[in-house]
């Protein structure tokens, strides 16, 4: 199990490469829910979302037959340009499997890093499982999207939630496979036990979620627009921590996900990706239950697609003229 110790042992690592990124409150954000609401910017990191924060620790720390041999990965996006800033920072091959349609934005940028991209069938599951093949075939290093040591990087922004506002109440936390919000528990309940922390995932892909709530791991249908929360299988080891660390985890959908990327632009003036505005969607949906607290919504990720956010605002327009 990951501890706060493996997270501090990280910042060297990551702030070799990166600083901390800002922690700043919004008032119409806060008039909003009716609480004090800050937003953790974690999309104004080099590669424009978390991840790059584990890849990392991870390549860092790789020994010299894996760096001789290179990096495997599959990814949505983030994920795969987070191993290919690392693998170019560490001068490392790697090479990222993405499913057909992933976002043209995401992939030119992994390419830019840098890695070879490799487009195979219709969701990040089908990809893992054929670059895991790949790997095994050319004896190269897979980095699946939950290792531990991507986590201990990760962990280094709630650290910084923690330092900055220790007076925090509760944290919201995109999930798709787990890393952010595995990393946020470990570091503020380490830290402050009363710190609520809590996941949000789309509704369109709930696999994580309900396998959480059951206790057990369960697959689900997968629709969501929001690529960096398109998980069809959960994985064990990051629903073990969750289940220890986590207070609550919340399903919210595609549309009031959308919705929040429009709030997060105009009171904000930052860019969310899906996954990056389902922490403000959650804030909404929580409301009630979060008044007048300190709240803290986790911006994973600004990777949106310049279609993806001709259509969502598109659609906010013709909702407010329906109105």
């Amino acid at each position: 199990m990951p501890t706060l110790r493996d997270v501090i042992a990280a910042r060297p690592r990551v702030y070799r490469y990166l600083k901390p990124t800002p922690l700043y409150r919004y008032s119409g954000l806060s008039t909003l829910i009716g609480a004090n609401v800050w937003v953790k910017h974690e999309n104004h990191l080099p590669v424009g979302a978390f991840k790059v924060r584990g890849g990392l620790n991870l390549v860092a720390q790789l020994d010299d037959k894996e760096r001789a041999s290179g990096l495997f990965t599959a990814s949505t996006g983030n994920h795969g340009q987070s191993n290919a800033y690392a693998a170019r920072a560490h001068g490392v091959r790697a090479t990222i499997a993405v499913p057909e349609g992933a976002n043209p934005g995401k992939v030119a940028a992994m390419r830019g890093l840098g890695a070879e991209v490799e487009f195979h069938g219709p969701d990040f599951d089908s990809a893992r499982e054929w670059v895991m093949a790949m790997a095994a075939a050319q004896g190269g290093r897979f980095v699946g999207p939950t290792e531990e040591r991507l986590i201990h990087g990760v962990g280094t922004y709630a650290l910084e939630i923690v330092e900055v506002l220790p007076e925090v109440d509760a944290i919201i936390v995109p999930v798709g496979a787990g890393s952010g919000v595995c990393a946020t528990g470990i570091v503020a309940k380490t830290i402050n036990p009363a710190i609520q922390v809590i996941g949000v995932q789309s509704a369109q892909a709930p696999a994580v979620q309900m396998s959480w709530a059951c206790g057990k791991l369960v697959s689900a249908d997968m629709n969501t627009a929001a690529e960096g929360l398109a998980t069809r299988v959960p994985f064990e080891n990051t629903q073990r921590i969750m289940r220890q660390y986590l207070d609550d985890f919340v399903l919210v959908d595609d549309a009031a996900i959308e919705d929040a990327v429009v709030l997060l632009l105009e009171h904000t003036h930052n860019l969310a990706e899906g996954a990056g505005a389902a922490a403000l969607a959650a804030a909404i949906k929580l409301k009630p239950r979060l008044a007048g607290k300190n709240v803290v919504l986790v911006l994973s990720g600004g990777n949106l697609s310049m279609d993806q956010l001709r259509r969502v605002v598109g659609r906010s327009g013709s909702s407010a003229g329906a109105r």
